[in-house]
C-alpha cells in the first residue's frame, strides 16, 4: 500500500515534468511581447494614444524623436559648434530624417540643441534601439528625447528580469532557512515556487496571444514577486500542518492527505480572494493596470496549483528525512514551547481591548496623514533611480533653456482643417511656436513648442488649453500629454475600482465567514493599513529615498494589492476563530486562541511576503520602488499591528456580535468552566 502511495507521488511529479516541457516554448517568448512605452500603458480613448496610432499611418510611419545636446559649462567654443554641425550632418547622411536639423542655441551660450526625427525604425522597438545606439556612437553630445528615453527605459526593464528573480529567490531562501532550521527543507518550497513562476510566464504569454492583454515590465515583475511571496505563504501553512500530522500519522502520504484537507480550504479561499481582487483591475481604463489584473491573478493561481500538488508530491516522495535534523517522528510530542510572542499580544488585547483598539486606530490615522506629504506626479526624467543618458540630456536642457519648451507637443488634425488648427495652436496661450509637418491618409501633423519646460504645471495647462481650443476630432499627444493622460486615467480608475474591489472582497468574505460584521472589520482594517502605508511613503519618499515624484498609479495598485493580500491573512485568522466558536469556545477566548495558534504562521508568511515586495525597492525604476515599499510596509503593519492587535481586540469587544447575523451570533453562551483557560490550544 505504501508503495502505491509513493507511486502516486512520483506520478504527480511526472505530470509536472510534462507540464513544464509544454510550457517552456511559451515562457521563453514572454519577453518578446513586453511593452513599456508610456503610450502602451494608456487606454485607446486617450488623445495621446490616438496621436500615436495616427502618426503610424503618416508617410514614413511612426517617428522616433530625439534631441542632440551639446554642452560646455564655460560656453561652447567655435570648435565645439563645428564638431556639432559635422556630426549632425553625418547623422542626416546615414539615416532618413523627416526634416533638416537646425541648431537652437541657449541664451547663455553653453548649450546647442538639435531636434532629430526619423521614421526609419517605424514601430519596431529593436530598430528604434539600434537607431539610438548608432546615433550615440556617432555624436559626442548627449542623445535625449522621447525615443532615447524609451530605449533607456527598455534597457532598464530588460535588466530587471535577472536581478529581480535572483534577489527574490535569495531573500525567500534565507527566510525559509531561518524559519525551518533545516539545511534541506527550505529548498522544496523554493523549487515549487520557481516552477510556478515558470508556468505563470507561459500562461501569461498564452493569454496575451489569445486575448491581447497588455504585458509590461511592471506587471511581469509584480507577478514574479506574487508567485514567490504568496506561494511561500501557502507552503508555510501546508508544511506546518503536515509536520503536525506526521507526529500523529505513521505514513507520510496519509499525513499529507490530512494536512491538505485541514488547511486546503483556507488556502483555496484566500488565494481565490486574492485572484478575484486582482481581476477587478480588468475594469481599469489603463492598459497597464488592466493587463496587471490577469497577470497577477495568474501568478497567484499558478502558485496555488504548485503548492497544493507539486509541493505535497515532493514532500511525500522525500519522506520525513527532509525535516532533518528536526524530524517529526510518529508518536512524538512537539517540544514544549515557552509563552509565545503572540500569546503575550493576545493577553494584552484581551485585558484592555478598547484601549488597544483606540490606540491602534489613532496611530494608523496619524500615519495616514503623511499621505498629504506625497510628492507631485512623477515626471519621465525622474522615473529612474539612476541617471541614463536620456535623463542627463533632459536635465541639461532644463538648466540651459529654463523658460522654453524643449520637447514638442504633437498635434494631429484632419488635413482639411489643418490650417485652422495651426492658427488656433499659434494663438493659444503658452505656445511659443507651431509648424506644420507630415500629411497623409487624411491627417496632418503639427509640431507645437510650449513656452514652458516639459511636464511643468504651465506646460500641462497649455496642453489642456490646446485640447479645449482645438475641439473634438483634433488630438494632442506627445510625451508630456502622455503623462497628463496617465494621471487623468488613473484618477478615473480609482473612482471606479476602489468601490468595486471593496464590494467584491466584501461579498467573498460574507460567503466565507457567514457574517456581515466580521467582513466589515477586516475591510476596515485593510483600508486603514493602506492609508497608513501610503502615509509612511509620503514621509520618506522624498526625504529618505530622494524620489522627486509619485507614480500616478501608486495609490490604486497599492490599494488593490494591500486589500487583497491583507484580507488573505484575515481569512486565516477569522477561519480559525470561527472554528473555535463552532467547537463551543466563548468568542473572546476564541479570538485569543486563534491568534496564539495562527499568529506564528501568519507572522512568518507576512515576513516572507513583505521581504519579497521589499526587493522592488532596490530596482532602478521609481514606480516599482514606490509600489514595493508601500506594499511591504503595509504587509508588516497588517501582520504585527492590525491583524494581531486591532482585529483581535475588536473581536473580543464585540463577542458574538462579530458573527452577526449568522447562527453563531445567536448561539448560547458556553457553560461555566469553558473559559479560555480550558480551551485546548494546538501549537
Amino acid at each position: 500500500m505504501e508503495g502505491r502511495r509513493r507511486i502516486v507521488g512520483w506520478g504527480v511529479l511526472a505530470l509536472w515534468v510534462i507540464v513544464i516541457a509544454l510550457a517552456a516554448p511559451l515562457a521563453g517568448k514572454l519577453g518578446d511581447v513586453q511593452r513599456d512605452r508610456a503610450v502602451d500603458y494608456l487606454p485607446a480613448s486617450a488623445d495621446s494614444t490616438q496621436v500615436a496610432k495616427i502618426t503610424e499611418q503618416l508617410p514614413g510611419g511612426d517617428s522616433t524623436d530625439l534631441v542632440l545636446v551639446y554642452h560646455r559649462d564655460g560656453g561652447l567654443t567655435p570648435a565645439d559648434k563645428a564638431t556639432a554641425a559635422r556630426e549632425v550632418a553625418q547623422v542626416a547622411a546615414e539615416h532618413p530624417l523627416t526634416s533638416t536639423p537646425r541648431p537652437v542655441p541657449s541664451q547663455d551660450g553653453t548649450t546647442l540643441l538639435y531636434a532629430v526625427s526619423s521614421t526609419e525604425p517605424g514601430t519596431d522597438e529593436e530598430a528604434r534601439d539600434a537607431l539610438v545606439k548608432d546615433i550615440r556612437a556617432t555624436v559626442t553630445g548627449e542623445v535625449g528625447g522621447p525615443g532615447a528615453l524609451a530605449t533607456d527605459a527598455g534597457e532598464v526593464y530588460e535588466s530587471l528580469d535577472g536581478p529581480l528573480l535572483y534577489t527574490t529567490v535569495a531573500v525567500v531562501a534565507a527566510l525559509l532557512i531561518v524559519i525551518y532550521r533545516s539545511p534541506f527543507l527550505w529548498l522544496v518550497p523554493l523549487v515549487a515556487a520557481g516552477v510556478a513562476d515558470y508556468l505563470s510566464m507561459a500562461v501569461t504569454y498564452a493569454l496575451h496571444q489569445g486575448f491581447d492583454i497588455s504585458v509590461s515590465g511592471q506587471s511581469t515583475g509584480v507577478m514574479t514577486i506574487l508567485v514567490f511571496g504568496a506561494g511561500t505563504d501557502y507552503a508555510l501553512l501546508l508544511v506546518s500542518r503536515y509536520r503536525e500530522e506526521l507526529r500523529r500519522t505513521p505514513r507520510p502520504y496519509d499525513a499529507m492527505v490530512t494536512a491538505l484537507r485541514g488547511c486546503g480550504p483556507a488556502v483555496l479561499a484566500s488565494s481565490g480572494t486574492v485572484a478575484l481582487g486582482m481581476l477587478c483591475l480588468l475594469a481599469a481604463d489603463m492598459n497597464s493596470s488592466r493587463g496587471m489584473g490577469p497577470t497577477a491573478a495568474v501568478g497567484v493561481l499558478c502558485a496555488l496549483v504548485a503548492m497544493t500538488t507539486l509541493l505535497p508530491a515532493l514532500l511525500v516522495v522525500l519522506g520525513r528525512r527532509v525535516f532533518w535534523p528536526l524530524i517529526p517522528a510518529y508518536g512524538s510530542e512537539p517540544k514544549a514551547a515557552r509563552r509565545s510572542f503572540f500569546a503575550a499580544m493576545g493577553s494584552s488585547a484581551g485585558r484592555r481591548p478598547l484601549a488597544v483598539l483606540l490606540t491602534g486606530a489613532v496611530a494608523l490615522a496619524a500615519l495616514a496623514l503623511g499621505a498629504l506629504n506625497l510628492p507631485g506626479a512623477l515626471k519621465q526624467q525622474d522615473s529612474f533611480t539612476s541617471t541614463p543618458e536620456a535623463v542627463a540630456a533632459m536635465k541639461t536642457l532644463a538648466a540651459a533653456y529654463p523658460e522654453q519648451g524643449t520637447q514638442p507637443i504633437s498635434v494631429v488634425a484632419p488635413t482639411a482643417g489643418a490650417p485652422r488648427a495651426l492658427r488656433t495652436a499659434l494663438a493659444t496661450e503658452g505656445v511659443a511656436n507651431a509648424e506644420r509637418g507630415r500629411s497623409g491618409n487624411g491627417w496632418t501633423e503639427i509640431s507645437v513648442i510650449a513656452a514652458h519646460p516639459p511636464q511643468s504645471a504651465a506646460e500641462t495647462a497649455t496642453i489642456r488649453e490646446l485640447r479645449d481650443a482645438l475641439g473634438d476630432g483634433v488630438y494632442v499627444g506627445g510625451p508630456s500629454a502622455e503623462q497628463l493622460d496617465l494621471t487623468d486615467t488613473n484618477a478615473r480608475d480609482r473612482n471606479i475600482l476602489v468601490p468595486l474591489v471593496l464590494g467584491v472582497v466584501l461579498l467573498i468574505l460574507i460567503v466565507l465567514l457567514r457574517s456581515l460584521v466580521a467582513p466589515l472589520i477586516l475591510l476596515a482594517a485593510v483600508v486603514a493599513v493602506w492609508g497608513a502605508a501610503l502615509g509612511i511613503g509620503g514621509l520618506v519618499f522624498q526625504s529618505l529615498f530622494g524620489f522627486e515624484g509619485t507614480d500616478p498609479g501608486l495609490a490604486l495598485l497599492s490599494f488593490v494589492f494591500l486589500v487583497a493580500l491583507g484580507v488573505d491573512y484575515g481569512i486565516f485568522l477569522m477561519h480559525r476563530m470561527r472554528e473555535e466558536c463552532l467547537n463551543g469556545t466563548e468568542p473572546g477566548a476564541a479570538a485569543l486562541t486563534a491568534l496564539r495558534t495562527t499568529g506564528g504562521v501568519i507572522a512568518s508568511a507576512g515576513l516572507v511576503l513583505a521581504a519579497t515586495f521589499a526587493v522592488l525597492v532596490n530596482m532602478p525604476m521609481v514606480q516599482l520602488a514606490e509600489l514595493g515599499f508601500v506594499i511591504a510596509v503595509g504587509v508588516l503593519l497588517d501582520t504585527f499591528l492590525v491583524r494581531t492587535y486591532l482585529v483581535t481586540s475588536a473581536s473580543v469587544l464585540l463577542g458574538r456580535k462579530v458573527w452577526w447575523p449568522g447562527p453563531l451570533a445567536r448561539a448560547p453562551e458556553p457553560a461555566v468552566g469553558q473559559g479560555p483557560e480550558r480551551t485546548p490550544v494546538r501549537v
